[in-house]
């Protein structure tokens, strides 16, 4: 079995800072990419950045200068920095990471259980 959870959202002013934390554990041999997504009221889930095993970064424009995304790969977690928040990033947060769960076995998609960030003054 495996489990990704969430940490980090919260309440906070424009302008400001939060960090989310994403760990996964359980059953894994190998994680491929892990990643962000929200999903705000009324709205489909998007992408908000992801990071592969060996760096590669992709995010949506409207966060490149403002969030940064990291990984450690020795403890299974996934980090999004998220700086200059403004009220339209407020969205229930989701960490997503593709595991392989034996040597030969398949990679699937795996999802936290969501994060609220709320951006307001």
């Amino acid at each position: 079995q495996v489990q990704l959870v969430e940490s980090g959202g919260g309440l906070v002013q424009p302008g400001g800072s939060l960090r989310l934390s994403c760990a996964a554990s359980g059953s894994i041999f190998s994680i491929a990419a892990m990643g962000w997504y929200r999903q705000a009221p009324g709205k489909q889930r998007e992408l908000v950045a992801t990071i592969t095993n060996d760096g590669t970064i992709n995010c949506v424009d409207s966060v490149k200068g403002r969030f940064t995304i990291s990984r450690d790969n020795a403890k299974n977690m996934v980090y999004l920095q998220m700086n200059s928040l403004k009220p339209e990033d407020t969205a229930v947060y989701y960490c997503n990471a593709n595991i392989r769960r034996t040597i030969n076995g398949p990679a699937y998609a795996y999802w936290g259980q969501g994060t609220q960030v709320t951006v307001s003054s």
